[in-house]
């Protein structure tokens, strides 16, 4: 009896947090990981057309620091290694941070599409390219690339990043090396390759011009050809060698690594997130499920309107998550969907009629469930001790989803005379929500995220 008494006694400071934990997240109306924040909503949706602006900007938005995390999550000692990796990992510690803090635990796979595996690859590029000052190579031998890619996850998960960083973004052992890329020597590589056409075009990117222009995505791309296809002129036919565009993609890493080893590494970092973007924006990431149940409430002559618009919040709620989208990933998925659903029949416009807007595509933050558009610039998401994780979220567009038709183009945002809906750029913007998470115990956080998900 008394040692039942004493083991009871023993859990009543850890029941005691429990309840602590759970009247915080309910008090803070904390939809992800214990956010707590303070924002205002219009939540009037206001019908504009797709290509401007809003013309009056809404109030700022003023976040709440949140308090200091009860229990410490990033752990400052250093991991054990397995000590047969030659990657200077001293020259990007800071970019490897970084990742971390992108790539936070929970958070991960909700970020991945936009901040966190576009970040982990260009840690990785630039992580190899500076080591390449020193080894002369450009790419790791399969055994180093199993040890490396270890220890590299090892570093970032003591930082605080997700243990599955590498299922996430779809990482494996042979990305780090040559690949398909007859090339993976620096010495070889400048013999070949027009390194100051490459180092002039790629030293220094616009991420908006760049995307529009591909200066530097023109430079790499012709490197990458006269790279991989530099030993096929002598071939006499042999068909043996591996297919031309295989090469010239695992050429265009071989490339990305040398310019990383030219710049120091904040600027390569900055370069190739900014040339992922041009890539990222292009398509819509989210997945569609099946449309049947939408098909049969709004198919055809819409028999019930109230019937019609439940079916089809039921079904993009769904959609919300999956991951966080930026704004120009927004209007593709709204597209997208649209088309799918005249496909099956469903000709009314349906996001009119039903007040779906472009925040409706992303995932809920907020005790008013709004949608959070990312920046469609890069972004990170930034750690601090005293307010937790915070990354910039936009709640101002509150523009209806353009629904296809044969009157209706998705303007291109290279278009010069296009105002696409509003980036923020700034945590001061008024166009900008910066978010602080609470960061709790990875139990915590999964608890929470998966109610708020439910």
């Amino acid at each position: 009896m008394k040692g039942v008494l004493s083991h009871f006694l023993l859990q009543i400071p850890v029941l005691i947090l429990l309840l602590i934990l759970l009247f915080m997240d309910k008090s803070q109306s904390s939809p992800i990981s214990g956010a707590k924040y303070s924002f205002s909503i219009r939540n009037k949706v206001h019908v504009l057309p797709y290509d401007i602006s809003p013309n009056t900007q809404p109030l700022p938005f003023i976040p709440l620091l949140a308090p200091s995390p009860l229990i410490p999550f990033t752990n400052d000692s250093l991991p054990k290694l397995s000590g047969l990796c030659s990657l200077n990992f001293s020259a990007v510690q800071d970019i490897m941070t970084k990742t971390a803090t992108n790539c936070w635990t929970t958070f991960a796979p909700y970020l991945a599409n936009v901040v966190c595996c576009p970040q982990f690859d260009a840690m990785l590029i630039t992580l190899i390219g500076q080591s390449s000052k020193y080894s002369g190579l450009l790419a790791l031998s399969k055994t180093q690339a199993n040890h490396c890619l270890s220890d590299i996850q090892k570093v970032l998960v003591s930082q605080g990043a997700n243990e599955n960083l590498n299922n996430i973004c779809s990482v494996h052992p042979s990305n780090l090396t040559e690949g398909l890329c007859p090339v993976a020597s620096v010495d070889e590589f400048e013999s070949i390759a027009d390194s100051s056409r490459l180092l002039t075009a790629c030293r220094e990117i616009n991420p908006v011009n760049e995307c529009c222009d591909q200066v530097c995505q023109n430079a790499i791309d012709y490197a990458a050809r006269k790279i991989a296809l530099n030993d096929m002129s002598n071939s006499n036919g042999n068909s043996s060698l591996p297919p031309k565009i295989a090469r010239i993609k695992d050429c265009k890493n071989i490339i990305l690594r040398w310019l990383a080893g030219k710049l120091n590494p904040s600027t390569s970092n900055s370069v190739f997130r900014g040339l992922s973007n041009c890539n990222l924006n292009k398509v819509c990431p989210l997945v569609f499920p099946n449309v049947t149940r939408i098909t049969n409430e709004c198919g055809n002559r819409i028999r019930n309107q109230t019937t019609c618009c439940k079916t089809t919040k039921s079904y993009v709620s769904r959609l919300q998550e999956q991951s966080f989208v930026t704004n120009l990933q927004a209007l593709k998925c709204a597209v997208s969907l649209g088309k799918k659903l005249q496909k099956e029949n469903v000709s009314e416009n349906v996001y009119d009629l039903c007040h779906i807007s472009l925040k409706d595509f992303s995932l809920q933050v907020g005790s008013q469930e709004s949608g959070c558009l990312l920046p469609s610039l890069p972004s990170d998401a930034v750690f601090d001790r005293t307010s937790g994780i915070g990354f910039i979220c936009d709640l101002n567009d509150n523009i209806v989803a353009p629904w296809p038709s044969t009157s209706y183009t998705l303007q291109s945002s290279c278009n010069r005379t296009t105002k696409l809906p509003s980036l923020p750029t700034a945590i001061s913007s008024q166009n900008g929500l910066f978010i602080n998470i609470l960061v709790l115990p990875p139990l915590f956080t999964s608890i929470l995220l998966l109610r708020r998900l439910l």
